[in-house]
């Protein structure tokens, strides 16, 4: 696991004030399966790895407590570093029986990925997920996960892999899409390779928060 580092608050302002564009892509291209409005004070799940557990900066600065401040929402941090989407998998079950959330928002998938695993397991493993969130009564938001190729590594752009687009279509989730690419692919926004610093986080939060509207998954 990553030592956290601080982020300047000034740091954080100005990064944020010099990344327009990694603010607006983290929100666009959303799917637009529509859901239903999630009440304040509603308890969501945040499912994923690292990136979710936020390796880099502070507990305070990781996405979902962006996310909850933003939101209003109690939002539950189950993010472990290194997990691939098996392990989330097998982990859901007894966080959906503890907290019982509204919403799940599922971004896992690049240990996979990285670790260049099958990805038809990928693929099922994403349907069961989604599954079981479903048949615990809650709602699901997936959150798509860079693709690694080698163009990436040789010109630092980034883009999702397709297939949680397919999935999201195919089970009819709301997908936030380009959200991880955009912040992972602007140094600004990043404390190494491939974990984002606190502007990251932040940016990839508001993202979120902007499809969560469009999806009327947030009403406010």
């Amino acid at each position: 696991m990553d030592k956290p580092v601080d982020w300047p608050r000034r740091n954080l302002l100005a990064a944020l004030a010099v990344t327009p564009f990694a603010l607006a892509a983290c929100g666009k291209n959303a799917a637009t399966t529509a859901g239903s409005a999630v009440p304040l004070g509603a308890t969501v799940l945040a499912l994923g790895d690292s990136l979710t557990f936020g390796t880099g900066v502070t507990p305070d600065t990781a996405y979902p407590t962006v996310l909850a401040r933003l939101s209003g929402w109690n939002l539950v941090n189950a993010g472990i570093p290194g997990h691939t989407s098996a392990q989330a998998l097998e982990r859901l079950p007894g966080l959906l029986a503890e907290y019982q959330p509204v919403l799940v928002i599922v971004s896992i998938g690049g240990n996979d990925l990285l670790r260049r695993q099958d990805e038809a397991a990928l693929r099922e493993n994403l349907r069961r997920i989604l599954a079981a969130v479903r048949a615990a009564g809650a709602q699901a938001l997936l959150v798509a996960v860079p693709r690694p190729t080698l163009a990436a590594r040789v010109t630092g752009s980034l883009d999702d892999h397709p297939l949680y687009a397919e999935i999201a279509s195919e089970i009819g989730v709301p997908l936030h899409a380009e959200g991880w690419s955009a912040v992972l692919a602007d140094e600004r926004l990043k404390s190494d390779a491939i974990h984002a610093n606190a502007a990251g986080y932040e940016a990839f939060a508001q993202g979120v928060l902007a499809t969560l509207r469009a999806s009327g998954l947030l009403s406010r």
